[in-house]
């Protein structure tokens, strides 16, 4: 079967629909496909900073997400392994909002629009043809051809399509390779915080989220809990044991069933990747470490900055390669800064000498962990036109 669009959007996670939505709205024929089902639960600190609501308003979409009632977060708060704690107020409100409940109403506003929404298909070839592609999928039994005139790589940090036939980056291999784990709990009380928990081999986070449960994710050092079993909830009590007050608040906390999701390996990149024959949004674009909150504004910003130059090349005033230019240098611009300190953050906090003395630091200069934290921020997006 041929589907003839202008555009295919290769993963429906939050930045894939974003940008399906927007290209959509601009009356673009988009194709949105990803390999599995939804909704699913996904592993993700589920924590909406408040940097994402300008890029939500300028995509449109803060209706939608507010209908899903998020819970307010006003601080945060780091507890670490010797028991000594940190808290933060936030720049303004942050939400807590499952990936459950967030990636099936994004579908729904893209489809809304018209974008074509392809779950459970899997993205086999992709082929440049002079100025179209072709890209090839398999749903079951049955093969697909959808030809476009773009296509754009929403697929994540670890795509199977893109490593397809390639060895392990030798670059990627001398990293430090994380393993992410996440369950929702019932029966905890949640004040309008976010609770980090560091411990030896990693941290975790709780998040309240939209229906009243608390969204547990951990990234933890992958060689340091190779041993602790198969199993996310045994994986996450391995964790949950390596920080006293971390165990205490959760001892009488229940698991939700059928909440729970890992990933690994896991690489945290260290400068953005926009553009690699394709344009990349999202996870695929930047990867910043969890502990900084900013993800998931981080996934809404690249599909608001790609998507006025896909409309633009589309419609024949944008060039290919202009397209790549622009793009390339906003996504630089953007998130080259949070990077860099989020990175140099995930250092200091993996060293127990600076969990130590952090509280004590922060409580003689206050300004010093605002400062540290607020580096890895994004900039509130300028209104776009799309």
């Amino acid at each position: 079967m041929n589907h003839d669009v202008d555009v295919v959007v290769i993963g429906g996670g939050i930045s894939g629909s974003c940008i399906a939505k927007a290209l959509a709205d601009k009356q673009w024929e988009t194709a949105l496909i990803d390999r599995r089902t939804f909704p699913r639960h996904k592993v993700c600190g589920e924590f909406l900073s408040p940097e994402a609501k300008s890029t939500l308003h300028a995509l449109g979409l803060t209706e939608t997400v507010v209908s899903l009632h998020p819970k307010r977060i006003e601080r945060a708060r780091l507890i670490f392994e010797q028991g000594g704690e940190i808290e933060l107020p936030l720049p303004g409100a942050a939400w807590g909002l499952s990936r459950y409940m967030m990636d099936e109403a994004l579908h729904t506003a893209a489809t809304q629009t018209g974008a074509q929404l392809h779950l459970a298909t899997t993205v086999t070839g992709i082929e440049q043809q002079g100025k179209s592609y072709t890209v090839r999928t398999k749903q079951g039994t049955d093969t697909k051809l959808f030809h476009a005139r773009a296509v754009i790589a929403a697929w994540g940090a670890n795509s199977r399509i893109e490593n397809a036939g390639h060895r392990p980056d030798a670059a990627a291999s001398r990293q430090q390779a994380y393993i992410g784990v996440k369950t929702h709990y019932s029966g905890l009380k949640m004040e309008p915080v976010l609770e980090m928990y560091f411990f030896h081999g990693g941290y975790l986070g709780l998040c309240p989220v939209e229906d009243g449960s608390v969204n547990a994710a951990a990234l933890l050092n992958r060689s340091e809990f190779v041993k602790a079993g198969k199993s996310v909830l045994s994986i996450l009590e391995a964790a949950i044991q390596r920080n006293r007050r971390l165990a205490e608040r959760l001892a009488t906390a229940v698991p939700v069933h059928d909440t729970q999701a890992a990933v690994a390996p896991v690489y945290l990149q260290h400068k953005p990747s926009p553009w690699n024959g394709l344009p990349r949004v999202g996870d695929a674009a930047a990867t910043i470490a969890p502990l900084c909150g900013d993800g998931m504004s981080m996934a809404l910003r690249s599909a608001a900055l790609c998507a006025p130059l896909a409309d633009g090349f589309l419609r024949g005033s944008v060039s290919l390669v202009e397209w790549e230019q622009c793009y390339t240098q906003a996504i630089r611009q953007e998130f080259a800064s949070p990077l860099r300190w989020g990175s140099l953050l995930q250092w200091l906090m993996s060293k127990p000498t600076v969990q130590q003395l952090l509280p004590s630091a922060a409580r003689f200069a206050p300004l010093l962990a605002n400062d540290l934290f607020r580096a890895t921020r994004l900039k509130p997006l300028e209104p776009l036109e799309f």
